[in-house]
């Protein structure tokens, strides 16, 4: 079904659950907050998917893609364990952990819309103004939500988020 391998299944079932877990801490923490039980699910899921990703990657961009997402999810979740950035440290790792959630979403998006429905799929171009359109929707909604997040932080003051 949809042209998926086992890998692939595991990838994909591996990974799905980082989408709603990241909602649900932006919604109620604006942020993903690496310390908070679903904080550490959502890191399990991110790590499932973006290890897989290397053994399931169709496009040579996704290795780099996977691999970038390893560097951020570390650096988000480790970051907060040195406190040689003081006060940055928040605001490094709230970039590091949305900069996962938007290379996350970017194949999400792109495999969903190159896949289904099943046969007939809505993109079969990687240059489809659809496929274009929704990966420059993701692209906006990160700089809107980086800028929100940056800005709620500097309000707050990020030492309010220890």
């Amino acid at each position: 079904m949809f042209g998926i391998s086992p890998l692939g299944w595991v990838h994909t079932l591996g990974s799905l659950p980082a989408i709603p877990i990241a909602v649900y801490m932006f919604v109620r923490y604006g942020r993903i907050v690496p310390q908070s039980k679903a904080g550490l699910f959502y890191f399990l899921a991110m790590l499932i998917g973006a290890v897989t990703a290397f053994g399931v990657a169709s496009q040579p961009v996704s290795n780099i893609v996977a691999a970038a997402t390893l560097v951020f999810l570390f650096a988000g979740y480790g970051v907060g364990r040195f406190q040689v950035l003081g006060r940055a440290t928040k605001y490094v790792e709230t970039i590091c952990l949305t900069m996962t959630v938007f290379l996350l979403m970017v194949p999400t998006v792109t495999e969903t819309l190159r896949r289904v429905p099943d046969g007939h799929p809505f993109v079969t171009d990687m240059k489809s103004p659809i496929l274009l359109g929704a990966q420059g929707s993701l692209l906006v909604a990160l700089i809107v939500g980086l800028t929100a997040q940056i800005i709620y932080l500097r309000r707050r003051g990020a030492a309010a988020y220890r």
